[in-house]
């Protein structure tokens, strides 16, 4: 290689060189862009709101009143005049027993007074007569004694035919078997032509009302200060729902609230009335039930997805305008399967995060998603 070539290649290598160290100098004049990805998260920005103090327990539904109709007198089911399962009216007729024995016991019943009030009319002339002789002296004081006495006497025997009469009225009235309340009738528990007698306890038929209808339900004892106290204050709405609570069947009103606690259990009975005009409560059926004890005015109310629990209690994520998150500790007050008063740590206006709190930390970037349903 000629001094000529390897002066040149000199000079090159010397250039590079020189290019390298500004190209070094240059990288590390230029600051290094940032890598900090902002979090989506749902917002929701705190208001002050009324929040309905729920009191929630499970019930069974019973009817309002249950009838086990039965025979008051023995004989024959000649009829029966009633559909399992149909809807009937109080006063309806829903079986007829044989009353023949029973009218013959009330026309023996009428003919016995006629004889006695024949013997009755008989036996008062008679004591006008001697009375009559007895103010002339053709007559004793004694007559006229016994004569009084036979009137009297006659006089209470008519007075027995008329309750003999009374009593076999009664005991015809009762071979008509009618419904003593209002109710769907159960299933049929004898058949047209059995004899059934006044002695039996099973019965021909049950009916339930069930409109109106009731539930019977518990709630701890320590509720029983807030129960009472809302029921003096007037009508306490009851709402029932199915056992997962997820859909309304009725609404009605408290109305008894037992008197004493269950020691054993530490609860209490109460009963709520629901008209029940669409038949969505059943007897037998288990519900769940929420007793509306109050309202909480102009609260800061949030939803349980946004406070966090931990071991230092309970806080929340607060955005900033930075959006930048901040873990704050809160305090609540009466909360319910889904929302929480807050009494501490909260104002109106913060914007609170409800979702996307897992790839938080305290001062991380955030940024909102959209989240239907939620105000942001």
């Amino acid at each position: 290689m000629t001094i000529k070539a390897k002066l040149l290649l000199a000079a090159l290598a010397l250039i590079g060189a020189a290019g390298y160290l500004v190209h070094a100098r240059a990288s590390r004049a230029t600051p290094v862009a940032s890598t900090e990805q902002p979090v989506p998260v749902s917002l929701l920005t705190a208001m002050r709101s009324n929040f309905p103090v729920l009191l929630k327990g499970l019930g069974t539904v019973q009817p309002f009143n249950t009838v086990t109709v039965r025979s008051r007198v023995d004989g024959e089911i000649v009829k029966i005049a009633f559909r399992e399962g149909q809807t009937v009216q109080q006063g309806d007729l829903l079986a007829q027993i044989d009353a023949r024995p029973y009218q013959a016991t009330l026309d023996q019943a009428v003919a016995k007074k006629a004889q006695d009030e024949a013997t009755l009319t008989n036996a008062k002339l008679d004591l006008q007569r001697y009375s009559t002789l007895a103010k002339q002296e053709f007559a004793s004081r004694q007559q006229l004694d016994t004569q009084v006495a036979a009137v009297a006497q006659d006089t209470a025997l008519a007075q027995a035919d008329q309750a003999a009469i009374d009593n076999a009225q009664t005991q015809l009235s009762y071979t008509t078997i009618k419904a003593p309340i209002t109710g769907r009738v159960g299933f049929r528990l004898v058949d047209q032509g059995n004899i059934v007698n006044a002695s039996n306890q099973s019965g021909l038929a049950t009916i339930a009302q069930v409109r109106p209808i009731s539930v019977v339900f518990t709630l701890p004892e320590r509720e029983i200060d807030r129960i009472n106290k809302a029921m003096a204050h007037g009508c306490v709405p009851v709402a029932a729902f199915t056992t997962d609570g997820t859909r309304k069947l009725a609404e009605g009103t408290l109305t008894v609230v037992n008197n004493q606690v269950d020691t054993t259990t530490g609860v209490i009975q109460l009963k709520a009335t629901f008209a029940n005009e669409d038949d969505a409560l059943w007897p037998g059926q288990s519900l769940s039930v929420q007793v509306l004890v109050g309202t909480l005015d102009n609260v800061v109310v949030l939803p349980q997805s946004a406070i966090e629990r931990g071991q230092q209690g309970l806080w929340t994520y607060v955005v900033d305008k930075n959006q930048r998150a901040e873990a704050r500790p809160i305090q609540i007050g009466e909360a319910d399967s889904r929302n929480a008063v807050v009494v501490g740590g909260i104002a109106p206006g913060d914007r609170i995060v409800t979702a996307g709190q897992y790839g938080l930390q305290d001062g991380a970037l955030v940024t909102p998603r959209p989240d239907p349903g939620v105000r942001q």
